[in-house]
């Protein structure tokens, strides 16, 4: 981040037209300190964690799509940047109908060297902070000390923004977008006022075939064959290593490797058509595994077995080395378990 500069800056004050609230326009870019620029860059980029990426989109015509739009008239003259923050600004609010949409800072940035996937490029950022807290401020006077609050920005949480990479202009370019406040705003930000769609590259196709997966193993299969938790667990451990083992996911290889046996590679393949009309969404049978999506999907294939308020058994390794009992005597089920060495 310490590489990327702000090229231009501007600021104007955007409220919601439901509530009859004013847009107002400030005359000129913001000339700030270099101290200010940096805390600015903080604020406006740390939030961007994740490798979540989109594409604008548009029901007829790409170039239909205001933010779209304006972004690459920006990209390809940057002297038209300030007329064409106040065209964003005027988009933002004629999109700003929801009564739950807050008056606040619009912030449109230019900022050049930021590189995405090992290429170098400008990137038009949009923020909006609309969020206030309330601060202590020590004051030191002559001979003691007073306290008083102030209210004020909180730099490390942005509220909403997006950065318009200028990348793959034909597809709708490449664009990173957060939204930290409520399901309602998360909508009119993502989709009525910057109009996206995801990214179809390999994280979008790595994460989503994960879920998919982890849906089938601990939501289907058990109403379908007869299973138990270790069977799951299995599955569960083999497809984790799948990810984590190869550089690209090949559905039948997949099938046949981890599932291991037809009627379930069968069953799987079905499933993925199901869940792909249910979520409305497309993985493709062959793509490159993205290890970014592998780790932070790690968390959600723990295999754990809860036995009543006892125990709780991590199972890591090959399910021939467990097996399920029953007593009778003590009318209670049971697990054995086969080991070498105990750590």
């Amino acid at each position: 981040m310490e590489e990327i500069i702000i090229q231009h800056i501007a600021l104007h004050k955007v409220g919601n037209t439901t509530n009859k609230d004013s847009i107002r326009f400030s005359k000129d870019e913001l000339d700030l300190e270099d101290d200010i620029r940096a805390l600015l860059k903080h604020y406006f980029l740390s939030p961007f964690k994740t490798e979540s990426r989109y594409h604008f989109s548009h029901e007829s015509d790409l170039n239909l799509n205001e933010v779209f739009f304006y972004a690459r008239q920006i990209f390809k003259d940057s002297d038209t940047f300030f007329n064409t923050s106040i065209s964003l600004a005027k988009h933002l609010h004629a999109q700003s109908t929801h009564p739950k949409i807050k008056f606040g800072e619009f912030y449109v940035v230019l900022f050049d060297n930021c590189v995405v996937e090992g290429r170098k490029t400008k990137a038009l950022g949009l923020f909006k902070s609309e969020s206030r807290e309330t601060y202590l401020k020590v004051v030191t006077t002559k001979d003691n000390y007073n306290i008083n609050s102030d209210e004020g920005i909180n730099i490390n949480k942005l509220d909403k923004g997006c950065l318009i990479f200028n990348l793959e202009e034909e597809n709708g370019f490449i664009v990173e977008a957060v939204d930290h406040l409520n399901k309602t705003e998360t909508h009119f930000w993502f989709d009525e006022f910057l109009h996206l769609v995801e990214r179809k590259d390999a994280y979008y196709q790595t994460d989503n075939a994960l879920a998919m997966t982890k849906k089938f193993v601990t939501s289907y299969l058990p109403h379908r064959f007869d299973m138990d938790r270790t069977d799951e667990a299995e599955i569960l451990n083999n497809s984790a290593r799948y990810f984590r083992e190869h550089d690209t996911f090949d559905l039948d290889a997949f099938s046949n490797e981890v599932l291991d046996h037809p009627d379930l590679a069968n069953t799987f393949k079905s499933y993925k058509t199901e869940y792909e009309q249910e979520y409305k969404i497309q993985i493709d049978d062959h793509f490159d595994i993205s290890d970014r999506a592998t780790k932070r999907q790690a968390k959600n294939f723990k295999s754990v077995l809860k036995l009543d308020k006892n125990f709780s058994l991590y199972i890591h390794g090959d399910r021939r080395y467990i097996e399920k009992g029953r007593d009778e005597e003590k009318n209670m089920n049971f697990y054995k378990l086969y080991f070498n060495e105990e750590n």
